[in-house]
């Protein structure tokens, strides 16, 4: 690897920056091919796949089983879900390289503030995946698997379960990293506590639009098992964000206070 030095400043030329983001993609691509053999390897002798398909034996039984309608699905199927499982598996290696390339334009102080972002995200995105795999993921089989079957008999492509599987549980995890978001803009300066609750309302619009949306299902438990958090996550997110601007103006003004105030007196 090219040595990248950069100036007393801590700068770097223009096509040092271009040098340095050629490794970082590098080592993300080398991260996602050995993160997707080992996903494989997961997903095909350790269990992942049980643990997804559980939630459909629990609302159809033990005796239902999953269908493929091609002699070579089964194969490209334990292919994606296991690249995706290495995605995941890597994605803290993937934060870093762009967590690297980008902190060197960082302030101190929104290193301090981002840093525990990506933490508080790794946590709210697992709990986020987890809400999703107990409480609505099985209420919506459910409600989806036995609507109209007084006119048919539900047969479900196993291609077909595992992409809505993963779709619901990628979108709670996304979708939970509202906070993070917020704390991030909030570090730069982009967005302030006044500005997030003059748009609450807007806000909550926009919240019930995205459960409606990513939420197929009985509009009443589903949409609500999305809402209620997503609403809780944005009343915690103007708290973080209030923290956050009140440091950031207090060491916007620094230094001490002048001679003959109020508090150098």
């Amino acid at each position: 690897m090219a040595i990248l030095i950069r100036n007393s400043r801590g700068e770097m030329p223009f096509l040092d920056h271009l040098e340095e983001l050629r490794w970082r993609i590098l080592w993300s691509l080398l991260a996602v091919v050995i993160g997707a053999v080992v996903g494989f390897v997961l997903v095909s002798q350790f269990g992942v796949l049980d643990i997804l398909i559980s939630p459909f034996y629990e609302v159809m039984g033990e005796e239902e089983k999953l269908v493929f309608l091609s002699p070579t699905e089964p194969f490209f199927l334990l292919l994606r879900i296991g690249i995706l499982v290495g995605v995941v598996l890597v994605s803290p290696i993937l934060i870093y390289q762009v967590w690297a390339f980008l902190s060197p334009a960082l302030e101190r102080h929104e290193k301090r503030a981002i840093i525990p972002a990506l933490y508080l995200g790794v946590v709210l995105f697992a709990a986020g995946v987890a809400m999703s795999y107990y409480l609505a993921l099985p209420v919506t089989l459910r409600f989806l698997l036995f609507f109209g079957t007084d006119y048919f008999d539900p047969m479900l492509r196993a291609g077909d379960y595992f992409g809505f599987v993963t779709k619901l549980l990628l979108a709670f995890g996304i979708l939970f990293e509202l906070p993070v978001v917020i704390m991030i803009l909030s570090a730069l300066g982009l967005v302030t506590p006044g500005f997030l609750r003059e748009k609450r309302r807007h806000a909550i619009v926009v919240i019930t639009v995205l459960a409606s949306v990513l939420s197929p299902g009985d509009l009443v438990t589903i949409t609500a098992m999305m809402m209620i958090p997503m609403v809780f996550l944005y009343e915690f997110s103007i708290l973080l964000s209030v923290v956050i601007t009140r440091k950031r103006r207090a060491r916007d003004i620094g230094g001490d206070p002048p001679e003959g105030s109020v508090e150098a007196e």
